[in-house]
């Protein structure tokens, strides 16, 4: 995500690049919806009905996130807010999306169903990247590049991990 840092934002979302960063960072005194309309500020001359296409996609996705759609975000749980984030990122219609750390501060129900999602996000269409330390997400993954205190230990799919999958 380092290499990011040497690009202007608009050129990472033009370029179809979209983030949900670690730590969440939702907007916590706005509704989901206005987070997720936000998330597709980038896209505002695909208009209103793509808008609107896209927040029900993400409805899809994650149902829960619709049933608190007038809520505040900073008031719901930390895995509400994960799929706020992954939601939002999806709102600018990334072909690749990177997601920093999924699971964390996740129970481990919640955090495969997270992973579950994903999977299907990259079902979809969409190229999926994730940065996890979270060994959990190897079963939904097709690559898997794995480090040890800096150094590559791992390079390959997932069958090859622990027979995985």
């Amino acid at each position: 995500f380092k290499a990011l840092a040497n690009f202007q934002w608009d050129q990472v979302i033009s370029a179809g690049i979209g983030l949900s960063p670690e730590g969440r960072r939702v907007f916590p005194a706005l509704s989901v919806l206005t987070n997720l309309r936000l998330g597709a500020w980038t896209r505002k001359s695909d208009g209103k009905r793509a808008t609107d296409e896209r927040i029900e996609r993400v409805f899809g996705y994650f149902p829960r996130l619709e049933e608190r759609k007038d809520q505040l975000a900073g008031t719901m749980s930390g895995g509400e807010q994960q799929m706020l984030a992954i939601g939002r990122a999806l709102m600018s219609a990334p072909r690749v999306l990177l997601i920093d750390e999924a699971s964390l501060g996740l129970s481990p129900k919640l955090a495969q169903t997270v992973f579950q999602v994903v999977s299907q996000i990259n079902d979809d269409g969409t190229t999926v990247l994730i940065v996890e330390q979270n060994v959990g997400v190897l079963p939904y993954a097709d690559q898997a590049l794995i480090m040890e205190k800096g150094t590559l230990t791992f390079d390959g799919c997932h069958t090859s991990v622990n027979g995985m999958r």
